[in-house]
C-alpha cells in the first residue's frame, strides 16, 4: 500500500461522491489502449495468383514423380530387351562392334511357331530384313530376303550346305541366319533383334493399328480344302485402311497366290507405315504399353557382347522419329526367278548391297525433273571430269599414293600434292576416311557424296583451311583413314532415270466412269475419273471399286486395275486429307493450276496425290513399282470430274 501510495497511483485514484479514493484506480491519464489493425482484405487477384501457385507446385511434384517413374521404367524396359536366350547370346559372339556417330546395321528376325505344330519342332524365320541407321546421310535403308531363296547356309557345327534361307534359322538359330547373312552380303551386323510374330500383334494393337495401303483383295476361308491343303486364312479388300495386330499379320505373311518377291514388299511397306503410326501417334499414353509389349517379344544382341544401353535406344528412336521425309530407302533383290525355290545371280545380290549401302538422297529430285521434261539439278560431275588429290591421313605409307591409283582407273582426274609437300595430311589422326569439298567449284558437294561411296565408311565435309594448300585446286580432297585397306568399293549402280520415257497409256475413261457414278451418290465430295489408264490396265474383276468409311468421320472410294502383268494398282479418292501416309512427301509439284506431291521409293515413283479444296486424289503403284514414273505422271494429270470426263 505504502509503495502504491509512494508511487502517486493511490493519490491519483479517482474520487467518489463523498470526495474517497476509489480503488482500484482509474487508468493513468498517459495511459493508451493500442490494438492490433485488421489485416488487408485480400483481392480476387491475389486469391487466383495463390491458388495458381499452389496449382503448379502440384503439378511439379506431380512431373518430377512422372519423370522418376518413367526413367525407372524406361531403364527397366530396356534391361528386359537384352539377349538372355541362349541362342542370341551365342549369336552374339560374332556380331561386329557398332561405330561410334556412323552407319550401324541390324539384322531383324521375326519368328514364330504356330499352335497347330507339333511340340518340339524348330521356330522358323518368316521375315529376315537388314535394317541400316546412317547418322551422317540422315537415312534409315531396308533390305529383305525371301525365305525361298536358295543360299549358301552357314551352320556352325554343321558346315556349309546350301538350302533355302530360311532354314539357317529353323536347323542352327539366329547364328546360324546372322552368319548366313553375312557371308551373303559381306556386310558387318552390328546388332541381332529377333522378334516374336506375337509380340507383331501386341505392338500393332498397342499403337491402334496401322494404316496401310492394300493394294487387291486377299481372301482365304479354307473352306473346301483338305487337311494338308490349308493355309493362314485372311479377308481383305482394297484400299487403305486400318489393320490390327491379327490381320496386319496376315498380310504381312500372305504369299499363297503370288510369292515371295510380293510378300517382301508387303513387309517392307508395312514398315513403313508403322514407322508413319509411331510418329502420328507416339504419346506419352501410349508408350508404356507399347514397350510393354516390345520387351515381353524383343531380344537384342550387339556387338562386343555388350548390352545395349537405355541411351543407345533413345538415341536411335529420335534419330527414326525425327528421319526427314524421303530418307527412308527400301532395296530389292532383282533378277529372282522361280516360285518355291528363288535363284538370282550374284551379282543382283551385290548390286541390292550397294543401294542399300548407299542411298541416293537426290533420287527423288531427279527422277521428278526426268519425268517433267526437265534438265535435273544436283547430278554429279561424271569422273572424267573430277578433280580429285588423295592424301595420306592414317600413317601407313604409301595409302594416298594408292587411293590416288585406284581413283584413276575408275577414271578420275587425280592431281598431284604441290611440290615439295610429303603427300601426308596435316595429322594421321583420321580414323575413317575423309572425302573433302571445295565449296568455291560447282558440283563438288555432289561429287564427293559419290567419292565417299568408295570408301565406305567415310565422311563427306567442306574442305578446310589447313587442307587448301595441300589440295592443289582439286575439287575434291580425299584423306585415307585407318578404315582404308588398300582397295575401293565397285562404282554404285545407277538406278535412277536419266532420260525421260513416253508414258505407256491409253485413253480409256469409259472403264470407270459408270462404277464412279454410281459412288458419287454414297459420297460427300466429288469424284474424280482416270481418263487415262496404264495400257495394260483394266478394273479388276474381283473388286473394281470399294466405297468404305475410311474412318470414323471420312469416306473413301476406291478403284482397283490389274495390269496385263498380273500387279495391282490402285486410284484412292477421300476427304482425309492429312491421312499418316500423306505426311511424307517427297516432291511437290504444280501444273496447270493443281498441286501434285509425289512420294519416292528411292527413284520409283510410288504414289501421286492430287489435292483440291475438297479431297485428295491418290494414284499408288505396284506393290513392285512397275508402273513407270512418267506413266504414273500421266494417269494422275488425267484425273477429271464426273461431269467432264462423260
Amino acid at each position: 500500500m505504502r509503495t502504491t501510495l509512494k508511487r502517486g497511483i493511490g493519490r491519483a485514484a479517482g474520487a467518489n461522491g463523498n470526495g474517497r479514493s476509489v480503488l482500484p484506480p482509474s487508468a493513468l491519464t498517459p495511459m493508451a489502449r493500442y490494438r492490433q489493425p485488421e489485416p488487408p482484405r485480400k483481392t480476387r487477384i491475389e486469391i487466383v495468383g495463390r491458388i495458381v501457385l499452389w496449382l503448379l507446385i502440384a503439378v511439379m511434384c506431380i512431373a518430377l514423380g512422372l519423370v522418376g517413374g518413367a526413367y525407372l521404367f524406361f531403364h527397366e524396359s530396356v534391361a528386359a530387351i537384352v539377349s538372355h536366350s541362349p541362342g542370341v547370346r551365342n549369336a552374339q559372339v560374332d556380331l561386329k562392334v557398332p561405330p561410334p556417330n556412323h552407319a550401324a546395321i541390324a539384322l531383324i528376325i521375326g519368328y514364330d511357331h504356330r499352335a497347330n505344330e507339333v511340340a518340339g519342332t524348330p521356330s522358323r524365320s518368316d521375315t529376315m530384313m537388314l535394317l541400316r541407321a546412317d547418322p551422317v546421310t540422315n537415312t534409315i535403308s531396308l533390305l529383305s530376303f525371301p525365305r525361298d531363296m536358295l543360299v549358301d547356309i552357314h551352320c556352325p557345327g554343321v558346315g556349309l550346305y546350301q538350302d533355302k534361307i530360311n532354314a539357317a534359322y529353323a536347323r542352327c538359330g539366329p547364328r546360324g541366319s546372322l552368319d548366313t547373312v553375312q557371308a551373303l552380303t559381306g556386310l558387318p551386323i552390328n546388332y541381332l533383334i529377333t522378334v516374336n510374330f506375337h509380340g507383331f500383334k501386341e505392338v500393332v494393337d498397342k499403337l491402334g493399328g496401322v494404316y496401310v495401303d492394300i493394294d487387291r483383295r486377299y481372301h482365304n476361308n479354307n473352306q473346301g480344302l483338305g487337311s494338308g491343303f490349308t493355309y493362314a486364312t485372311i479377308n481383305l479388300n482394297p484400299g487403305y485402311q486400318r489393320l490390327n495386330g491379327a490381320p496386319a499379320l496376315d498380310y504381312v505373311r500372305y504369299r499363297h497366290t503370288d510369292s515371295d518377291l510380293y510378300r517382301v514388299a508387303r513387309q517392307q511397306l508395312f514398315v513403313e507405315a508403322m514407322k508413319q503410326q509411331f510418329k502420328r501417334n507416339f504419346s506419352l499414353t501410349s508408350v508404356p504399353g507399347i514397350i510393354g509389349a516390345i520387351t515381353r517379344n524383343v531380344e537384342v544382341g550387339v556387338g562386343g557382347g555388350k548390352a545395349i544401353t537405355p541411351g543407345t535406344v533413345l538415341s536411335y528412336a529420335l534419330f527414326a522419329y525425327h528421319l526427314p521425309p524421303g530418307h527412308f530407302f527400301q532395296a530389292k533383290i532383282g533378277g529372282l526367278t522361280g516360285y518355291s525355290q528363288l535363284t538370282t545371280d550374284p551379282s543382283n545380290i551385290a548390286t541390292a548391297v550397294q543401294q542399300f549401302e548407299s542411298p541416293d538422297v537426290a533420287a527423288p529430285g531427279i527422277a521428278t525433273a526426268v519425268a517433267l521434261g526437265k534438265k535435273p539439278h544436283g547430278l554429279p560431275p561424271k569422273p572424267e571430269k573430277t578433280t580429285v588429290t588423295a592424301l595420306n591421313g592414317n600413317g601407313h605409307p604409301g595409302d594416298g599414293a594408292t587411293a590416288a591409283y585406284l581413283l584413276r582407273q575408275r577414271g578420275y582426274q587425280t592431281l598431284t600434292p604441290p611440290a615439295g609437300s610429303t603427300g601426308n595430311a596435316p595429322s594421321f589422326d583420321y580414323f575413317h576416311t575423309a572425302v573433302f569439298f571445295d565449296p568455291k567449284q560447282r558440283r563438288s558437294t555432289a561429287a564427293a557424296k559419290v567419292l565417299a561411296k568408295l570408301f565406305v565408311p567415310a565422311d563427306t565435309l567442306p574442305l578446310t583451311p589447313a587442307l587448301r594448300p595441300l589440295a592443289n585446286g582439286a575439287m575434291v580432297t580425299v584423306v585415307v583413314g585407318k578404315t582404308f585397306h588398300g582397295t575401293i568399293a565397285p562404282p554404285p549402280p545407277t538406278t535412277t532415270p536419266q532420260e525421260r520415257q513416253p508414258p505407256q497409256v491409253v485413253h480409256d475413261p469409259g472403264a470407270t466412269s459408270g462404277l464412279l457414278a454410281a459412288a458419287q451418290k454414297k459420297l460427300a465430295f466429288p469424284v474424280m475419273v482416270p481418263t487415262m489408264l496404264e495400257q495394260t490396265s483394266q478394273p479388276s474383276s474381283e473388286v473394281p471399286i470399294t466405297v468404305y468409311d475410311i474412318t470414323r468421320h471420312h469416306l473413301s472410294a476406291r478403284l482397283t486395275f490389274v495390269t496385263g502383268g498380273l500387279q495391282y494398282w490402285g486410284i484412292q479418292e477421300t476427304d482425309w486429307k492429312d491421312a499418316p501416309i500423306l505426311g511424307e512427301r517427297n516432291v511437290r509439284h504444280v501444273t496447270k493450276g493443281r498441286e501434285y506431291d509425289f512420294y519416292f521409293n528411292g527413284p520409283e515413283l510410288h504414289m501421286i496425290v492430287l489435292r483440291t479444296p475438297k479431297a485428295t486424289y491418290w494414284v499408288v503403284n505396284t506393290l513392285l513399282n512397275t508402273i513407270s514414273n512418267e506413266t504414273m505422271l500421266a494417269i494422275a494429270e488425267g484425273l477429271q470430274p464426273l461431269a467432264a470426263a462423260k
